[in-house]
């Protein structure tokens, strides 16, 4: 916005990574499309805000948080005052920063960034990344007709399909061309089949449990295992023979695009995020829902299993036989993984960031017409 002020944007996108990271990676997008943005993020002590958005580089302002129960219960009985109290705090920190636009990925604080918004007569931007939206997104769709999701389908009044936001690394990923180093980075073989194991930043103990009691028969099959198994796991591994390929495990990793890049094939749950992560960067994999909410994380995955991409098990028939059985033929097929990779690729976004923030500034700029007119 050349001549101008810069625009003033708050996130509200907290509690979980799955919020707060697309918020993030929408945040770094809007930067690099506006030096000068001012963005103040909205979060609570509930969850992770605290931890992860400061460490992203915005200020963080807090709000009390608002659980939005599905269910009757002496905590929904509460949600009004709550919701009361959270609106009227939000409210000042809209006016405080003089916000122009509020920019909500659902959460804890979304709903009442939504209300507060509405009440000053802001423009709100809606993105949901999941395939079941949740109540803060479905109320606010019906405020705005800025509304965008992760994939077609989404049941959402007014939405527009763009995928995720992703960080750039991940989005921008060259698998094949960091490929040997990031093997070497893990203590990987430059040849040979590796799948990534991952249970998500927390890590999931049905996955770890199934993949390492399936360690002999991924060596016998020559294939490599990196496994992430959550800062909270540990996994037992049987000791190999030195000629065995390796199975490494490691708690955590922070830059990702080294495991993908390092990676044929992935075992993982269907977190929205993780479900576009994997199709941007072309990787097949065996999702493996959380069996809770309604079975929502099926939903993400559901999408590329039926375009090939990718396998669905639930999580009670994990175990190191459907591994032997069912998905080493599938590791040990070059041909079929590259199908699957293609298939993968293909359900990909991987300018969600670039195309939200986009939508952001044009909704800044036509409101900032509006009130130009009311001054004539």
């Amino acid at each position: 916005m050349p001549g101008e002020p810069p625009p003033r944007v708050v996130v509200a996108g907290g509690h979980s990574a799955g919020h707060i990271e697309p918020a993030m990676n929408f945040a770094d997008a809007l930067r690099r499309l506006e030096p000068t943005a001012e963005i103040i993020a909205l979060g609570s002590v509930r969850g992770l805000d605290t931890t992860l958005i400061p460490a992203r580089g915005y200020p963080l302002e807090l709000i009390p948080p608002v659980p939005l129960s599905r269910k009757l219960s002496s905590d929904l009985l509460q949600t009004p005052t709550r919701l009361r109290d959270s609106v009227r705090v939000a409210s000042a920190v809209l006016d405080r920063v003089r916000a122009e636009v509020v920019v909500g990925f659902g959460g804890y604080v979304a709903m009442p960034a939504y209300l507060a918004a509405r009440r000053r007569g802001l423009p709100i931007v809606v993105h949901e990344a999941n395939a079941r939206p949740g109540v803060a997104n479905r109320v606010a769709a019906r405020m705005t007709r800025h509304v965008f999701t992760a994939a077609p389908g989404v049941r959402l009044a007014h939405a527009t399909a763009i995928g995720i936001p992703l960080r750039p690394a991940i989005a921008g990923l060259d698998r094949a061309s960091l490929r040997d180093a990031a093997r070497q980075r893990f203590g990987l073989r430059r040849d040979g089949p590796v799948v990534l194991v991952t249970g998500g930043s927390q890590g999931a103990g049905a996955i770890n449990t199934a993949v390492s009691g399936a360690a002999a028969a991924l060596r016998a099959a020559s294939v490599q295992v990196l496994h992430i198994t959550g800062p909270r796991h540990t996994v037992d591994v049987p000791y190999g023979r030195p000629a065995d390929p390796p199975y490494v495990a490691v708690p955590y990793v922070d830059e990702m695009q080294y495991a993908y890049a390092a990676a044929d094939f992935v075992i993982c749950r269907s977190g929205a995020m993780t479900c576009a992560e994997l199709a941007a960067v072309g990787l097949p994999a065996a999702y493996v829902p959380l069996p809770l909410r309604g079975a929502e994380q099926r939903l993400n995955a559901e999408p590329v299993v039926a375009a090939g991409g990718a396998l669905l098990v639930d999580n009670a028939d994990l175990d190191p036989t459907w591994i032997e059985t069912t998905l080493i033929p599938v590791l040990t097929d070059p041909e079929r993984i590259a199908k699957m990779s293609a298939h993968a690729s293909a359900a990909g976004a991987p300018d969600a960031d670039v195309i939200l923030a986009r939508h952001v500034l044009t909704a800044v700029a036509e409101q900032r017409s509006i009130d130009s007119r009311g001054l004539e």
